[in-house]
């Protein structure tokens, strides 16, 4: 069991599975990686018996995916036996790329996507923009910025000129 927080109320192991099972959801438009690593589940909460409620927050306001995510959570959630699930969106605090994991980072480079760099909660501050964005084919930082949006409104499309391969970069936010 987690210990709480003082200001936190007690989770209790249902709630826990049901965050865990929340969060285990792929991300629709990045497969590789979970809800959970993306950092997008915010919480999660039982009600009442059978009734559960889960907050997320979207990588940008507007995106596309939300709904698709609510609806795979609620999917996932009523295949455990929760009747009731509503999916709340939560916009405050906003997200930032500093809620993508360790291993979420690990498996966009990993699927060739370059992932935002990290910071900006550590430092307490403006975000730190590299100014070289590094190839996750080959490794080098020799990258041209070739469109600002590519795949997604949260990636940009750059190629690197070392091994002359085109990739998304995951913007930092």
């Amino acid at each position: 069991m987690v210990t709480p927080t003082p200001h936190a109320p007690r989770t209790t192991p249902l709630e826990e599975e049901l965050r865990r099972l929340a969060g285990s959801v792929p991300d629709p438009e990045l497969p590789m990686v979970s809800l959970a690593e993306l950092g997008v589940v915010r919480g999660l909460r039982i009600l009442a018996p059978g009734r559960v409620e889960v907050e997320l927050t979207p990588t940008y306001t507007g995106c596309p995916a939300l709904e698709s995510m609510a609806a795979d959570i609620e999917r996932v959630l009523h295949e455990r036996g929760i009747p009731e699930v509503a999916v709340r969106t939560v916009l405050s605090p906003p997200w930032t790329t500093d809620a993508i994991s360790a291993e979420g980072r690990r498996k966009l480079a990993e699927a060739g996507i370059a992932p935002p760099s990290p910071g900006r909660a550590a430092a307490g501050g403006p975000i730190a923009v590299a100014l070289a964005v590094r190839c996750p084919h080959c490794g080098s930082t020799e990258t041209t910025l070739l469109n600002r949006f590519s795949s997604t409104a949260c990636k940009a499309l750059r190629r690197c000129e070392a091994c002359r391969e085109p990739f998304d970069h995951f913007k930092e936010l």
